[in-house]
């Protein structure tokens, strides 16, 4: 039986123009995935050369040691770092949280644009701007108080600062992407808007909601400019909100620019430390998107 068709209508040229523009495109996306995965596999590696040298138990379990003096280590600035974020966790989470159900649930359509647009522009304020905000509002009153100056209080305001966009958004968002549906069964079994928020809309939008947080979490931790205006350094163990305490981040500047190879490596592992602990909150707002995808 013979054939209705020509062969050459069956069989499509292999090098086509449309597969060879597919070819070439899918080439170089992939060469731009390499690109942009290039930054960051340099920087984990370096960090990672340079400082799982210096890491050892004593970082963990000792303070900064007097220059040219082997040994000692950071554990007061991993404990200052936990102090500020969390007490920046206890100021903008809730608030954050609380902000993004009244817009996307309570209030009116012009209310809603201006505030996110607030947040909008509030989140690409630079960091040091909310240093020196922080340092005015915390710093200069503690001192007018007497009952301070430099504090853990005044960091974690400061980071709170940074911090609150990110909840904000990222939460209105999740409840927006909450189905519509969800909320009419809700209000048709009589629940008020107030139960229906409580009760149906937020353990829908909860994963997103820790995602966020943690990715808040992740960027304040890392933040050194707010804290030089607000919690300067310490090389003492952290022993209330109200005196100056060290930190990670600003552990690493001072360190890094050192005369002192004591201190370098010290700068070194503390990278280490503070990128490990970025990863880790990087998983768990991972681990919080699958399980909200699942």
């Amino acid at each position: 039986m013979t054939s209705h068709f020509p062969e050459s209508s069956l069989n499509r040229a292999p090098m086509s123009p449309r597969t060879l523009f597919n070819t070439v495109m899918t080439v170089v996306a992939f060469i731009c995935g390499l690109l942009a995965l290039l930054p960051l596999l340099a920087v984990l590696s370096y960090v990672l050369i340079q400082g799982f040298s210096s890491l050892s138990l004593d970082v963990f379990t000792q303070l900064p040691p007097a220059p040219l003096r082997k040994g000692g280590g950071f554990g007061n600035a991993i404990l200052g770092t936990l102090l500020m974020v969390g007490i920046a966790s206890l100021i903008s989470i809730p608030f954050g949280v609380i902000a993004a159900i009244y817009l996307t649930e309570f209030s009116s359509a012009k209310i809603a644009r201006t505030v996110r647009f607030a947040t909008n522009v509030l989140s690409g304020v630079p960091s040091i701007i909310a240093g020196v905000f922080a340092y005015g509002v915390v710093v200069l009153t503690l001192v007018k108080l007497n009952l301070g100056s430099y504090s853990a209080l005044g960091g974690g305001f400061a980071l709170a600062i940074l911090m609150l966009p990110i909840i904000v958004k990222t939460t209105d968002e999740a409840l927006q992407l909450v189905s519509q549906d969800l909320r009419q069964a809700s209000v048709g079994l009589g629940a008020t808007n107030f139960q229906t928020v409580t009760q149906v809309v937020l353990p829908a939008a909860l994963p997103a909601i820790v995602t966020g947080s943690t990715l808040a979490i992740a960027r304040a931790a890392g933040e050194t400019a707010p804290l030089l205006f607000t919690a300067l350094f310490s090389t003492f163990w952290p022993d209330g909100l109200f005196k100056p305490t060290a930190s990670l981040a600003v552990l690493v500047y001072n360190f890094a620019i050192s005369p002192f190879a004591n201190w370098k490596s010290l700068a070194w592992a503390a990278s280490l430390i503070l990128v490990l602990m970025v990863l880790i909150t990087s998983i768990i707002a991972r681990w919080a998107t699958r399980q909200k995808a699942s």
